[in-house]
């Protein structure tokens, strides 16, 4: 029997607040002594009162319309009970039946094929402290709390499970992540643990309409981790299901260093947590003005943007895909492209030059420097002057990428580093003509090739052009000039 994969996503995001979601305590805890961003509400004493973070809620909105989703206009806080030493008080205030974002979706593409995954909520909820367990000298087993996180604004985006592979589910993680980047909503920084994914996945019968047994798979903590764990669980679970075994409804971690999955706990249902309505945080109207006033105020998504560029500028999917991936980056081919006025073919040139080296020498560079984009010393008019250099022969393809390497490391202008460097392509027809013929003089053998009927010996003696004027001579003058002598030497030679 064939079997197909169900899987759903459930995403927690820090957001980019300056305080906590219900105290005045400072969100920014990532490099601060441990225990030490913290106050009585978020560390959960009694009598305390908590207040709503109204950038937090607006976050949410925002992320809710980004996905197509329908925000709320009456929403509440609820009680998420269960123990656990990194809960400071015993329960969490999360949102369970009334949450800000409802019903929205997200396109992905698969292997050229479009799908929308359906978005069922999008809450908001806090963060809860940090345990870190480890071994003692003696071999006991101790675990450290750190509070500092405790009362994050964490948002949840809760997919239906509509993904039928790794890949879709993969595809569909990298999507929300450029959004909620996009939109400044998050950092998203999986590895700092702003951005976290729960996976539900089970396996059914081909055609069969009822979902069997989920399996919720937690730890994962990388991209390449999701894929890896939902690639492992979804071949367990299918080895299961033909030999007729039982699938435990479980809540398994994933262990990076095995490639595998282990069951960690039964996995709880709603009942279990014991949900009730916040009794400090009274249900409060989200206005439509409001609303209205977030959408006006939201970027050019991703997903449009690339259009943009493919429309605009005759880019290609795949290239337009990696320029809009993340904001900043979108944003710096814009600020090039807007440097100098351009319609047309000069428009779309200048498009395919910009993203050839934004895609190939810049993002070499940063990757080799761990720079980000914001960082980048080459500023935008300084790259529209480097491409009309080439345009125009001043520089050679290959030249052009060692004054570009110093741009990159200088922050100084193309002009100004080939004239210093004496990179400046030779056009003069006269100083061309004269390596020519030093070329030709000295490899009388790759004459004799050529009037033999080989024309590959052009490519040679171009090659002993550039070689004799140490790369600065325009390649295609050289070639023009090579074949010229050439023919002009064969015409001669008696019949």
């Amino acid at each position: 029997m064939d079997y197909e994969v169900v899987i759903g996503l459930e995403v927690h995001s820090q957001l980019l607040t300056r305080s906590k979601m219900f105290c005045g305590c400072t969100a920014s805890y990532q490099d601060a002594v441990p225990n030490t961003i913290v106050c009585e509400v978020c560390m959960g004493m009694p009598g305390v009162l908590p207040t709503i973070n109204r950038r937090a809620v607006e976050i949410v909105i925002a992320t809710g319309l980004a996905l197509d989703c329908t925000v709320s206009d009456l929403t509440k806080f609820d009680r998420k009970n269960y123990p656990y030493p990194d809960l400071m008080k015993g329960y969490q205030i999360s949102q369970f039946d009334q949450p800000i974002a409802t019903d929205g979706r997200l396109n992905v593409e698969v292997d050229g094929e479009e799908r929308t995954i359906r978005i069922n909520r999008v809450h908001l909820e806090e963060d809860v402290a940090k345990l870190s367990h480890h071994n003692g000298y003696g071999g006991e087993r101790y675990s450290l709390l750190d509070i500092n996180r405790a009362g994050v604004p964490l948002m949840e985006t809760v997919s239906e499970p509509d993904m039928r592979s790794p890949e879709e589910a993969r595809a569909y993680l990298l999507s929300l992540h450029s959004i909620l980047r996009y939109i400044g909503a998050s950092t998203a920084n999986m590895e700092e643990g702003s951005f976290r994914c729960d996976a539900n996945i089970s396996v059914r019968p081909s055609g069969a309409t009822e979902l069997g047994p989920k399996v919720e798979v937690k730890n994962m903590n990388s991209f390449r981790s999701v894929f890896g764990a939902l690639t492992y669980e979804a071949d367990r679970q299918t080895r299961l299901a033909r030999r007729g075994e039982r699938i435990v409804q479980e809540t398994r971690g994933w262990v990076e260093e095995k490639s595998i999955t282990v069951s960690q706990r039964v996995k709880e249902g709603s009942s279990d947590y014991r949900y009730f309505p916040e009794p400090d945080l009274p249900p409060f109207v989200i206005e439509r003005e409001w609303v209205d006033r977030v959408r006006s105020d939201l970027p050019e998504l991703p997903r449009a943007r690339k259009a943009r560029l493919m429309e605009q500028y005759g880019l290609s999917a795949y290239d337009a895909g990696l320029l809009t991936a993340e904001k900043a980056t979108a944003d710096y081919f814009d600020s090039v492209i807007a440097v100098r006025p351009a319609e047309g073919d000069s428009l779309a040139k200048l498009a395919k030059s910009t993203s050839n080296w934004m895609l190939g020498e810049l993002t070499r560079l940063m990757k080799e420097t761990s720079t980000d984009i914001g960082d980048v010393r080459v500023r935008p008019a300084q790259l529209v002057e480097l491409i009309d250099m080439v345009d125009e022969g001043k520089l050679s393809s290959n030249l052009a990428k060692d004054v570009f390497a110093q741009m990159y490391e200088t922050g100084r202008g193309p002009a100004e580093i080939a004239e210093e460097s004496g990179l400046v392509q030779v056009s003069d027809v006269d100083q061309v003509a004269s390596a020519v013929q030093a070329a030709i003089d000295g490899n009388p053998q790759a004459v004799a090739d050529y009037m033999d009927g080989k024309n590959k010996a052009i490519g040679f003696l171009v090659g002993q052009v550039m070689k004799e004027t140490r790369g600065k001579a325009n390649p295609r003058m050289a070639s023009s000039l090579v074949k010229e002598k050439l023919d002009e030497m064969r015409q001669a030679v008696p019949s």
